[in-house]
């Protein structure tokens, strides 16, 4: 069985979901449920040891405390961001996040990036 290389961290099982409805390659997307302890993290960083990381989290002090801690921990990860206007993963559009996905290479459904744009 092929391992995945690539992970996103998220927040929330909706982040999730949406997350995973616009890409077309397979991606470990782990939840973190908002906040993650020292020790998780700490087994976090043992279970995804030679993968790709990826932090994308809700633009507000909760997600910013969330980075803090993978910067920390996955100084080599790499932060997705949203559009502050949106503030939340969950809410923004999913032609916007199938752009911000695009643009750190990961293959996105071409559909995800016409939905919602009259296209």
């Amino acid at each position: 069985m092929r391992r995945v290389e690539k992970v996103i961290i998220v927040e929330g099982r909706s982040d999730k979901q949406k997350v995973a409805a616009v890409l077309n390659e397979p991606v470990v997307i782990v939840c973190t449920n908002g906040t993650i302890s020292d020790a998780r993290l700490e087994e976090l960083a043992d279970e995804l040891e030679g993968c790709d990381v990826y932090v994308l989290a809700d633009a507000d002090e909760a997600g910013e405390k969330l980075r803090r801690q993978f910067r920390r921990m996955f100084p080599e990860a790499e932060h997705l961001y949203i559009d502050r206007a949106y503030r939340e993963v969950a809410a923004a559009p999913i032609w916007h996040l199938a752009q911000v996905l695009l643009r750190a290479d990961f293959d996105v459904r071409i559909e995800s990036l016409m939905r919602g744009r009259g296209e």
